[in-house]
């Protein structure tokens, strides 16, 4: 039995034109309107495949050992955190046996390190193993100039050094757990990681991570500025795009606000569009 259980961890801003990169405000703003900074609001939405002996958590979140620096330049809000999400959901940080980490930007991979009462950094998942892949990990521990502000070493670095960060070989479709198949593409970081889920009724959904952070980002042109080699995405969502639909996968988006899971359907022009399925839950329910 494999169960899926979305895991909020609260909202954050991000500029507009830095996620939508060439796109033009005017279009852009009626995807995600933006406040008068010019900041458009972001989920960090994660997931809980619960495998029964297993239970993987993909991603983590921005965390709540940001400084007071960063929380005004991406003003982390809402009325949840990554562990009282997985409270909510029946779960405690002691159950989490695995962390699949998709990347090591900060919103994604903060959450995986913690204080303790006297402010030492210290495993958010005491009993887990956090995975990543070597070809990543030597990016973000030598990060280039473009990098650098979403590579924080605190978030990572002492996972390595405990000996409890593992490092998975760079093969296209390879098997991480029963119910987990992993996906590498080089876009918006190098070797970022695209876990495709089966669930038991054989239904499969991919965590998009951020090849694709919304609804908003299906449109080829609709690149973030973030991506350190755009047209590389542009490729990859393509190709990407083709296998989804063509293997009727869903997606379960980390980013977007409003949609958290959504199928690629074609319009006329044989140009991709979303569907929104509504909540993990609701996804589950579709035959």
């Amino acid at each position: 039995m494999v169960k899926l259980v979305p895991i909020h961890t609260g909202n954050f801003k991000l500029d507009g034109g830095a996620m939508f990169g060439v796109v033009p405000k005017s279009m852009w703003k009626k995807i995600n309107a933006p406040d008068d900074n010019n900041m458009c609001t972001w989920a960090m939405r994660c997931l809980l495949v619960d495998e029964g002996d297993r239970k993987i958590l993909i991603d983590t979140g921005m965390g709540n050992k940001i400084s007071d620096k960063m929380k005004s330049h991406f003003y982390p809000h809402g009325d949840t955190d990554l562990n009282q999400s997985l409270g909510a959901a029946g779960y405690r940080p002691e159950d989490i046996t695995d962390v699949l980490l998709t990347h090591f930007h900060f919103d994604h991979v903060g959450g995986a390190l913690d204080f303790d009462q006297d402010k030492n950094i210290i495993p958010a998942f005491p009993n887990a193993t956090y995975w990543t892949n070597d070809a990543h990990y030597k990016w973000a521990i030598e990060p280039n100039p473009r990098e650098r502000a979403s590579f924080l070493k605190e978030n990572f670095v002492p996972l390595k050094d405990r000996g409890i960060l593992k490092m998975l070989d760079v093969e296209e479709n390879i098997q991480f757990s029963p119910s987990i198949r992993l996906h590498f593409m080089y876009g918006h970081t190098e070797a970022m990681m695209i876990p495709i889920i089966t669930d038991s009724e054989g239904k499969q959904i991919a965590f998009c991570a951020d090849l694709l952070p919304s609804a908003g980002h299906i449109g080829k042109p609709y690149v973030m500025s973030y991506d350190i080699r755009p047209l590389q995405t542009m490729k990859e969502k393509a190709i990407f795009f083709d296998y989804l639909y063509e293997e009727n996968i869903s997606c379960f988006l980390e980013h977007d606000k409003d949609y958290e899971c959504l199928s690629l359907t074609k319009d006329e022009r044989g140009r991709y569009k979303a569907t929104n399925l509504g909540s993990l839950s609701q996804w589950s329910t579709l035959s």
